[in-house]
């Protein structure tokens, strides 16, 4: 050291012992500046490598969809399974309900996605839960208890992950959300006609993911038709060098059952319009999932802007309804319908809603409230509730 600089930390080290106070406040801004860099560095990286740090550090999560999983709710949790086993992470994807639809089971079978379904929560297979399509934890014994580790959803709601929460209640679907999340890993989607060790990335989409998240767009986006946000398109793009098209079509073609059929002609027979809006009651049913896809087939009738179908499946009255009218947000309208009715759920978003009522309630005897049931629906699709 030269005599200069050792002249220099002489003097730096007297003025220290005779200005402690000094010293301690230096100390404590490198240290704010340091730290206060560090949470910045941490909150302003993209959502999707926050994600993937957060699954590195469990050595098992359980990837959990709402109740009745639909192909978008099925996608994303494939997607965040997928991420996590890249980041050496077991997940395993779980969901309380049924698979019924045609459409859904395809969607399982074809891509050979594997699901465990749950009753209560002590089924969960970790601790450490993401709840993927959907808010707050459901459909299963004990879900209050159940303190989510992250959420990831495109629906509107209150609930919080403990450690991340992103809720884009603007994107058309959540698999949207996860494509975004593997965009921001700069992972590259692998072609159906390759296998992921001849792709040298670090992180990849495989095929049967591409496709599955392709199609959970499609899926909520009425194929890309509405309740869309740009970034439902730019997610489609990225992903569609590694979509399957084979598979695809037997994704979404797949055969329909003859009761399905049957009630789709009932909702069409004995709907009810006045002006631009339709409503249907297709009396009692044993397919549940049949009374959507009857709504999508009403909604289609020329003059038909809004269309909401109902049925009775042990005890319950379930519905769904469409929207292709601006002036309508299916899913308030039927939330604000179901108000006032003890026991009734309802909700979703502007082009898709659904809810259901206990019809075995005291306070609510089915078909005798059927009129003032029509009539609440109504009044709700004017906007009158």
């Amino acid at each position: 050291m030269s005599v200069a600089a050792e002249e220099i930390v002489q003097r730096a080290v007297a003025f220290a012992r005779t200005h402690p106070e000094l010293l301690a406040a230096l100390l404590v801004s490198v240290a704010v500046l340091v730290g206060g860099g560090y949470v910045l560095h941490q909150f302003t990286r993209p959502s999707g490598v926050r994600f993937a740090s957060l699954l590195s550090e469990y050595d098992d999560v359980a990837v959990l969809t709402h109740p009745n999983p639909d192909p978008d709710a099925m996608a994303a949790a494939m997607g965040v399974a997928s991420l996590a086993e890249q980041v050496d992470t077991t997940a395993t994807i779980q969901f309380p309900g049924q698979i019924r639809h045609q459409e859904n089971r395809a969607f399982r079978n074809v891509l050979e996605v594997e699901l465990d379904p749950i009753e209560r929560a002590d089924d969960l297979a970790s601790e450490a839960v993401i709840l993927v399509d959907h808010n707050q934890p459901r459909g299963f014994t004990d879900s209050e208890r159940v303190r989510p580790l992250a959420v990831v959803d495109h629906h509107p709601g209150d609930g919080r992950g403990e450690s991340f929460t992103d809720v884009r209640t603007e994107y058309g679907a959540c698999s949207s959300v996860i494509a975004e999340y593997f965009q921001n890993l700069d992972a590259t989607p692998v072609p159906p006609e390759n296998h992921e060790s001849e792709v040298d990335a670090k992180y990849v989409v495989p095929s049967r993911v591409a496709t599955g998240l392709f199609f959970g767009i499609l899926t909520d986006t009425n194929r890309l038709t509405g309740g869309i946000d740009p970034a439902d398109f730019d997610a489609s793009s990225y992903l569609s060098p590694g979509v399957d098209e084979n598979l695809l079509d037997r994704i979404a073609n797949p055969q329909v059952s003859a009761e399905v059929l049957e009630i789709k002609a009932t909702a069409i027979r004995e709907r009810n319009v006045e002006g631009a809006f339709a409503i249907s009651d297709v009396g009692d049913i044993s397919n549940v999932d049949a009374i959507p896809q009857a709504a999508d087939e009403l909604i289609r009738l020329e003059g038909v802007t809004a269309a909401i179908v109902c049925g009775t499946r042990n005890g319950t009255l379930y519905l769904s309804g469409r929207s292709r009218d601006d002036r309508v947000h299916m899913g308030r309208a039927i939330e604000s319908a179901l108000e006032e009715v003890p026991g009734a759920s309802g909700g979703g978003h502007a082009r898709m809603g659904g809810g259901q009522i206990s019809i075995e309630d005291g306070d609510f005897v089915w078909p005798a409230r059927r009129a003032a049931l029509t009539d609440r629906l109504r009044r709700a699709l004017e906007g009158d509730v």
